[in-house]
């Protein structure tokens, strides 16, 4: 996925901040930084403002239902601004519960995307999200055998918003999901 049309046909949204702001996923803005790839604009971000004043941000972007097996790869891009002066935080969650796009309620609720794959500036340090853009490899593993399920980008950002003291603007581009290989009978 290039992320050439935001929104994305197949993929689905939430914005569970509490409350919600003025901002979901959108499409990339050249004014801060143009994609890694293709057209200028052909990322999705978010930003400060998916709540109000200063509060948890914990805004969804979910991937088409998949099945998935022990050593498929998922590969992403994703930054920040230059510079940025406040801390960003991405996750990447997986569920195994089919075609659920449960995330549950509220700013801490995360639903059926019970694994972390990945977690980018989890500590909310300054200058701990990619400030250039900057691919991320996770390889699936642990499965007990075939799985259908859904991949999870969650923006998640305590003391976030417009007032707050963390939250910036980040992009994701160039996404994609590989089939390991077949396993050995």
């Amino acid at each position: 996925e290039d992320f050439a049309v935001v929104p994305v046909p197949g993929w689905s949204v939430q914005n569970n901040s509490v409350p919600v702001g003025t901002t979901g996923w959108f499409q990339g803005n050249t004014a801060v930084f143009p994609a890694q790839a293709g057209a200028a604009t052909s990322y999705i971000g978010a930003n400060f403002n998916n709540t109000t004043g200063t509060n948890t941000i914990s805004n969804w972007l979910i991937t088409p239902n998949r099945t998935f097996n022990n050593g498929d790869v998922i590969k992403f891009w994703t930054r920040t601004t230059t510079a940025s002066p406040f801390p960003d935080r991405m996750q990447v969650r997986l569920s195994t519960a089919g075609t659920s796009t449960n995330v549950g309620t509220g700013a801490a609720g995360v639903g059926d995307f019970t694994t972390i794959l990945q977690d980018i500036n989890s500590g909310l340090e300054l200058g701990g999200y990619p400030e250039a853009w900057t691919e991320f490899t996770i390889t699936l593993s642990g499965l007990a055998g075939p799985t259908s399920g859904r991949i999870a980008f969650r923006y998640f950002v305590d003391m976030g918003g417009p007032t707050g003291d963390n939250s910036n603007f980040i992009g994701i581009d160039t996404f994609s999901y590989a089939p390991g290989a077949p396993p050995l009978t």
